[in-house]
């Protein structure tokens, strides 16, 4: 079964999903690559005010391609989350309450889905073509002089992934592996 969620995410709402789950998202996600995060985290410490309100959001580390003619973006597929682990826990400490990317993550961020419950949600690679059809509009908000690593309001419609990491500490990537070993 497919679990259908809105942003932005409600507490009652990441509590229910558990790593394996698959679900498709509907409503604002925002996309960040590590020099996006690291200016995120600069001005947190600066005490200054964000280019969108993390309580509740979700963060795709994906950059879109130009989006060509009739598309709201070009492909737009994940990128290795781990490059984004020494940003995620103060994110995730200031309210958002996903991330979507593909592979491990460290301790530290599971630790800090647990405390702050949240959620880490794997897109497939190799399909960003694909993914990019489940977005239905595109607005730069900030940092545009990073160019695709800048930040993007993306809307989407069923944009599907897999629940990663839940706030149990349930790890998909942890659970593959023991079933790969019993094989």
């Amino acid at each position: 079964m497919i679990k259908q969620i809105h942003t932005p995410l409600l507490d009652d709402i990441v509590v229910n999903l558990r790593a394996g789950d698959k679900v498709e998202i509907t409503g604002t996600i925002y996309t960040a690559r590590d020099q996006a995060h690291k200016r995120l985290v600069a001005s947190i410490h600066r005490g200054e005010q964000l280019p969108f309100y993390l309580k509740g959001q979700i963060i795709y580390y994906a950059g879109p391609a130009p989006a060509p003619p009739g598309k709201a973006v070009g492909s737009i597929g994940p990128t290795t989350s781990a490059r984004m682990d020494s940003y995620a826990p103060i994110l995730v400490s200031h309210g958002l309450k996903a991330m979507i990317g593909k592979g491990p993550r460290s301790g530290e961020v599971k630790e800090a889905l647990i405390r702050y419950n949240a959620v880490y949600l794997a897109a497939t690679g190799g399909v960003a073509a694909l993914l990019s059809s489940y977005v239905r509009s595109s607005e730069l908000i900030a940092y545009p002089e990073l160019g695709p690593e800048a930040i993007y309001r993306l809307e989407v419609e069923s944009f599907p992934v897999i629940v990663a990491m839940d706030a149990w500490g349930g790890d998909l990537y942890e659970q593959s592996r023991l079933i790969y070993r019993e094989i």
